[in-house]
């Protein structure tokens, strides 16, 4: 299937810390950049999930039309003026912003992900469920519509490197219950 990513976040700083009506915490630094290196179970080079006790969440990956919807649910003539339309997708965090997939469906299945430089294996075991903080940075009402469009969290199964582009999604195989339980009891607690 073919698709784009429009958008990569990397960023070394958590921003999201704390309450959200005490604002993001800034960083000087590029947190877009139009190329990043994977490595197989660790996530990627330069992210603050990278090479901690989460591999299986280490990498978060959302649709732009599900901002778009949101945009569309909540702004303009939905339920809440927003002064900062149209939304901007890099704003809900996620590593990979991506067109044309439906990436909630990859929750629990592997996939392939080729963005212009070969193929990288991912695996999805989780969703990534939106936080209160999607109030502050889209709107009030957004953590609620984001429920069930958020993205997934996954783990990449192979090094690589993905760049702001065409790619290719194949190979998407759901991963078996017994598998997935198996994986779930192995993630890390607390």
């Amino acid at each position: 299937m073919e698709i784009a990513i429009t958008h990569l976040v990397v960023s070394p700083v958590r921003r999201m810390d704390g309450r959200p009506r005490d604002g993001m915490t800034p960083y000087d630094g590029d947190e877009t950049p139009t190329t990043v290196r994977v490595r197989a179970h660790k996530g990627l080079v330069g992210d603050r999930y990278f090479n901690t006790r989460f591999t299986y969440a280490s990498v978060t990956i959302i649709a732009a039309e599900a901002i778009e919807r949101l945009e569309e649910q909540i702004a303009g003539d939905g339920l809440f003026p927003a002064a900062n339309t149209p939304f901007d997708p890099v704003l809900a965090r996620r590593n990979l912003v991506t067109r044309g997939l439906d990436v909630d469906a990859l929750v629990r299945s592997t996939f392939t992900l080729d963005g212009g430089h070969g193929p990288i294996r991912f695996r999805s075991i989780t969703p990534a469920n939106p936080c209160g903080w999607m109030n502050e940075v889209f709107a009030p009402g957004a953590h609620q519509a984001l429920r069930g469009h958020g993205g997934i969290r996954c783990e990449p199964l192979d090094d690589g490197q993905l760049s702001v582009g065409p790619a290719r999604v194949t190979d998407v195989v759901p991963i078996p219950q017994d598998e997935l339980t198996r994986q779930v009891r192995r993630a890390p607690v607390g």
